[in-house]
């Protein structure tokens, strides 16, 4: 599937002078390479959950691993919106990236496998497939799920910008 490219908004109200939009390339760039991730999802009763995790950007998709009987796992098969940020604890460098979107479950064996790949190219994970999700050599089941953004916003530092990019399906 190509990736989709986005409509590119810069913010100048929340951003210094002289600072412009940041191209998509960068973001990607930074979803690309990112490790880890904070993952934001709403628990039945409305309070916040958020938990770091290990991600991968691929196709034009955010895809994470989580435990079945996790609550970030509860919290996304209740309502599947959610936020992934990343970036850096710096304050005067770096791109923090916001990714919005609705969490989907990946179950097709084949995505699994091409996906189970990139955790162990990447991430170093080792992870088996079976019945639509990843397994552990201790037997531990984990479901994946993509995000494919709705919205996306990157946070520039020195100077300070903001841009938003947006999707169209």
């Amino acid at each position: 599937m190509a990736e989709r490219e986005p409509t590119t908004e810069f913010d100048g109200r929340f951003s210094e002078p002289g600072a412009t939009a940041r191209p998509w390339s960068e973001v990607d760039e930074v979803l690309r390479t990112s490790e880890m991730f904070w993952l934001s999802t709403v628990r039945g009763d409305g309070r916040p959950h958020v938990t770091p995790l290990p991600a991968v950007w691929d196709g034009g998709v955010l895809h994470f691993c989580t435990g079945d009987a996790e609550q970030k796992s509860k919290n996304l098969v209740r309502d599947g919106r959610c936020v992934l940020t990343t970036g850096t604890n710096g304050l005067h460098s770096g791109l923090d990236v916001i990714v919005e979107g609705e969490a989907v479950r990946v179950r097709e064996t084949d995505r699994l496998r091409e996906l189970a790949g990139l955790w162990k190219s990447k991430l170093d994970w080792d992870f088996e497939i079976g019945d639509g999700e990843f397994r552990d050599g201790d037997g531990r089941h984990g479901w994946v799920f993509g995000v494919r953004p709705a919205k996306v916003l990157a946070f520039g530092k020195s100077p300070y910008s903001q841009t938003r990019y947006r999707f169209e399906d």
